[in-house]
C-alpha cells in the first residue's frame, strides 16, 4: 500500500469514484480525486478526500492534478455506451491528451507508481466475432495478444491503443513504473444510468423499469439481440485494479468477466428480477459494436491466481435495485417541481 498521496482521475465518474471508496475502505488516508464534472455532479464524493474539478486535457490541470502524487490511477476519458462511442470518434480519441499529459506530469514531479485504465476496444475488430454451435452463438476470448496487428474501435479503441503504447515507452525511456489494464463492460451502482453515455447493463435496467412502472410492456433492443459480451461488476473490476497495480505485470493485461451472455441472455436476466416479460422491439439500424467479444483470463490467472468472478446475475440484482431507486427517486423531483409550478401559478 502506497502510504503517500493517491491520486485518482475521473474520480466523479463511475468507476473512479467506486476507486475511491475502495481505497478509503483499504485505509488509505490521503486521496485526491480529480474530474472534469462540476462537483455537485459527482456520482459519489467525500469530504475527507481532496476534490478537484479540473479539465485534464489541459497539461497545466494535469500538473495540479499529479503534483505530490505517490501513485495515479489515471481513469479520466470521454466514454460512454456504444452509442456515444460510435457517434463522438474526435471527442473519444482527444483523451489521448488526458494520458499524454498525464504521463508527462506523473514523469515531472517524479510519480511512484501510474495506473492506465484502457478497454477491451483495443482488440482487432476482425476477430470479434460469434460463432453458433447450433444452440447459443458463442464469443471469441479474446487474449492480449489479439490486439495486433492492430484494428481497434474507431475512434475510442485508437485512443486507448495509443495510450497503452505511451505508458510502455515511458517505462522503456524513463522508467515509470505503469501499469495497464484492459477493462471489459463494467456495470454496477453509482454510474450513468440515463442520458446516453449509460451502457448496456444500465440501459437494459432503465428500459425495463419504465416498461414495469410505465405498463407498456415492450423493450427496444439494439441489433438483433446475439451480439455477446462479458460484463465485470464494478466490486471486481475496482479489486482487480489495486491487485494489477501492486503486482509485477508489466504488459496491458485482460480485466473482465468471463461469462459471456448474448444481448438477448442479458434482457432474460433483467425481466426475472423484475418478474415482467417483454416484447422485444429490435432496433437493427441501432450502434452495436462488434458481433462477439469475452474475456481470455489466462494471463491474469497465471500472473495472480485470481479473475473477476463475481456472477452476473448477482451483480445486476443489485445494479437493477440501485438503479429503481434512482429512478423514483428522480420521478419524485419532478413531480416535486411540477407541484411547486402549479402552486406559484395558482397563488
Amino acid at each position: 500500500m502506497s502510504k503517500g498521496l493517491v491520486v485518482v482521475t475521473g474520480g466523479g465518474g463511475f468507476i473512479g469514484g467506486n476507486l475511491v471508496a475502495y481505497l478509503k475502505e483499504k485505509g488509505y488516508s490521503s486521496i485526491r480525486a480529480v474530474d472534469l464534472k462540476p462537483l455537485d455532479h459527482w456520482y459519489q464524493r467525500f469530504d475527507d478526500v481532496e476534490n478537484l474539478s479540473l479539465d485534464l486535457n489541459d497539461k497545466k490541470n494535469c500538473e495540479v492534478a499529479a503534483k505530490g502524487a505517490a501513485d495515479v490511477y489515471n481513469l479520466a476519458a470521454n466514454m460512454g455506451g456504444m452509442g456515444f462511442i460510435e457517434q463522438n470518434k474526435a471527442l473519444c480519441m482527444l483523451s489521448v491528451l488526458i494520458n499524454t499529459h498525464m504521463l508527462m506530469a506523473a514523469r515531472q514531479f517524479n510519480v511512484g507508481r501510474f495506473f492506465y485504465s484502457s478497454s477491451a476496444c483495443v482488440y482487432n475488430g476482425d476477430l470479434q466475432h460469434t460463432t453458433d454451435d447450433g444452440e447459443k452463438f458463442v464469443p471469441p476470448a479474446l487474449k492480449e495478444g489479439d490486439a495486433y496487428p492492430a484494428l481497434p474501435e474507431d475512434g475510442y479503441g485508437w485512443e486507448k491503443l495509443f495510450s497503452e503504447r505511451m505508458c510502455r515507452h515511458y517505462a522503456e525511456d524513463f522508467g515509470l513504473y505503469a501499469r495497464v489494464a484492459r477493462f471489459h463492460n463494467v456495470y454496477g451502482p453509482w454510474g450513468t444510468w440515463f442520458g446516453g453515455r449509460e451502457k448496456v447493463p444500465a440501459a437494459i435496467c432503465r428500459k425495463v423499469i419504465e416498461a414495469k412502472i410505465s405498463g407498456k410492456h415492450e423493450i427496444e433492443i439494439w441489433g438483433s439481440g446475439h451480439q455477446t459480451r462479458s460484463f465485470m461488476y464494478i466490486d471486481d473490476c475496482v479489486k482487480g485494479i489495486d491487485l494489477i497495480m501492486n503486482s509485477d505485470i508489466e504488459e496491458p493485461i485482460n480485466l473482465g468477466s468471463s461469462e459471456a451472455v448474448s444481448i438477448n441472455q442479458l434482457v432474460d436476466i433483467v425481466e426475472d428480477i423484475a418478474g415482467i416479460k417483454l416484447h422485444r422491439n429490435y432496433k437493427l439500424d441501432a450502434p452495436k459494436g462488434v458481433n462477439g467479444r469475452n474475456s481470455d483470463n489466462t494471463l491474469i490467472q497465471e500472473y495472480l491466481g485470481w479473475e473477476p468472478n463475481i456472477a452476473l446475475r448477482t451483480g445486476m440484482e443489485k445494479t437493477y435495485a440501485w438503479i429503481y431507486d434512482q429512478y423514483r427517486l428522480r420521478e419524485q423531483g419532478a413531480a416535486g417541481v411540477v407541484q411547486e409550478m402549479e402552486h406559484f401559478l395558482v397563488d
